[in-house]
């Protein structure tokens, strides 16, 4: 990434004041991204979309109109049947197929392409995320390209001499830019035999022999490859921003491709990007691939953490920095993080002027829509995870337990308390699960001195739980565990045990207070 001006808070502002500078002063700025719905839309994908937004969301602060498109590239082949999809010998069947004539396993939707696009396109609101989208498929299947593909026609050789400089081995010299579905059995295992030299070519099929004469301005059988169709886009939809992968942006990559054919063919300037690396999931290697089926979607992402969290994660994550989603331990932290960073756009927490200038913007860009007027009633995440669990899951007795506060501010805590539930039961290391004893739950087995340290406990401590804080109670547990004559750990084991079975757990007096008196002394009742 090129080294930023001083004065630029973010990379999102800079690479906003970038395209103003390089595509002048437009009535509106085009910025685009897109995928090939091949199978689940993954968290890796997930990461050019929201970059994208972020600079959209710059560009418009700057009072800039913008239009954010996004291409479902749902007219490309179906190559490979993804490890996760049920009836695998009968998907196999439409291998070569447009994926939007692919049938959806699951018989609820119109098309295999459409089941991918519908979660991602229900799923983005959520994040504050709205483009328009543009459907290949249809684009292609109206004719709604065909002077661009007579242009890459006209322009045969030349393409084809870009596409040569990266290849090992040359493209034959009857080789043409445009692919063919035969009209007769779908697949694109064809041959372009010949071109008129205005719109009408002619292929045979080697799947089923099928030959016929097409009119590219009627037919919705033809596509342009995948190096080509990109800077063709690029000209119709005269778009002006558009980061790509690591890999698109290698030498001699399809960014690189495209930038000479949209220059050379369309005579169009290449957009504005960005190269982005690749996300990785925290405990597992490699790159994240929609095509194997073995993927961390968006979905699974918001089960654990809330939209602004994930916005922050992305937003104060330069694109060109690999990182990895967690979902260990590292989710505390992260939360955290994220509270932190809420703190100081309020004012309550206080850095070097610099570094608070830079995290305010990292707030504004994380949240939905505009920041809150007023800071969110903030509940640490790693308390909920407590609080989820005394209560067994009961989201609405964890916000219950809230006094005197208004309807905006429980709702944020019900959806952070979600995602504790979520990460306690899908996630959470078993040292960090704990399940609180009820009074109709068999007692533990316990010595004399255990007996003795709980009759202790019930005495000096739950008669003070109402009305005692954390620090106050810290205070008498530490006393009451000096009069048992136990040290601190030995004494707190005891509780620990009679309480969840376990000889740790969460911080004791927050335990305590969180849990109530009420449970505790059920918990307690048979000692």
């Amino acid at each position: 990434m090129e080294i930023m001006e001083e004065k630029q808070l973010h990379w999102a502002d800079y690479y906003a004041e970038k395209i103003i500078r390089e595509k002048g002063d437009k009535e509106v700025y085009v910025c685009a991204s897109g995928i090939t719905p091949s199978g689940t839309v993954h968290i890796g994908n997930f990461r050019e979309i929201i970059s994208v937004e972020l600079v959209v969301r710059a560009l418009r602060q700057k009072g800039k109109k913008v239009r954010f498109i996004y291409s479902w590239d749902d007219y490309d082949v179906f190559r490979r049947v993804p490890s996760n999809i049920k009836n695998r010998q009968i998907m196999e069947t439409y291998l070569r197929k447009p994926i939007t004539s692919v049938p959806d396993p699951e018989g609820r939707e119109e098309s295999y392409a459409r089941v991918y696009e519908k979660e991602l396109e229900e799923l983005l609101p959520l994040l504050g995320i709205e483009p328009e989208y543009i459907y290949q498929a249809n684009m292609y299947k109206s004719s709604t390209y065909a002077g661009g593909i007579k242009k890459a026609l006209e322009k045969r050789e030349t393409i084809r001499k870009i596409l040569n400089e990266h290849r090992t081995s040359p493209l034959p010299h009857d080789w043409w830019p445009l692919s063919v579905f035969c009209t007769s059995c779908q697949r694109d295992t064809t041959k372009m035999l010949n071109w008129d030299g205005e719109w009408e070519i002619t292929y045979s099929c080697n799947s089923c022999g099928n030959r016929q004469n097409l009119d590219i301005r009627k037919t919705s059988s033809v596509k342009l490859p995948w190096r080509v169709d990109w800077p063709m886009r690029w000209d119709f939809e005269d778009v002006d921003f558009e980061p790509a992968g690591k890999d698109h942006h290698s030498e001699g990559g399809s960014f690189d491709t495209a930038k000479k054919i949209v220059t050379a063919v369309y005579e169009h300037s290449p957009p504005v990007t960005f190269q982005y690396d690749f996300l990785s999931i925290k405990g597992r290697g490699g790159k994240i691939s929609s095509s194997t089926g073995d993927v961390v979607s968006l979905k699974d992402v918001l089960a654990i953490y809330q939209p602004q969290v994930i916005r922050y994660l992305f937003a104060g994550t330069r694109p060109n920095t690999e990182f990895a989603i967690s979902f260990d331990l590292d989710v505390l932290k992260i939360y955290e993080d994220y509270d932190r960073c809420e703190r100081i756009y309020f004012g309550l927490e206080k850095i070097g002027e610099k570094r608070e200038a830079k995290e305010k913007r990292i707030y504004e860009l994380s949240q939905i829509g505009e920041p809150p007027g007023r800071i969110p009633y903030q509940v640490p995440f790693r308390h909920l995870c407590n609080l989820v669990q005394i209560h067994v899951g009961d989201v609405e007795a964890v916000v219950e337990g809230f006094k005197g506060i208004v309807d905006d501010e429980k709702d944020y805590i019900r959806a952070r308390a979600r995602c504790a539930w979520n990460w306690i039961n899908l996630y959470a290391p078993d040292e960090f699960k704990f399940l609180l004893k009820g009074e109709d739950d068999k007692p533990i087995e316990t010595d004399d001195t255990g007996r003795k340290v709980l009759s202790l406990f019930k005495n000096e401590v739950i008669e003070k739980l109402d009305s005692c804080d954390d620090q106050s109670l810290s205070k008498v547990l530490f006393d009451t565990a000096r009069k048992s004559g136990l040290k601190t750990g030995d004494f707190f084991k005891y509780i620990y045990q009679a309480l969840i079975g376990k000889d740790r757990g969460p911080r004791l007096a927050n335990f305590l207070l969180a849990a109530g008196k009420e449970k505790i002394e059920k918990a307690l009742k048979h000692y």
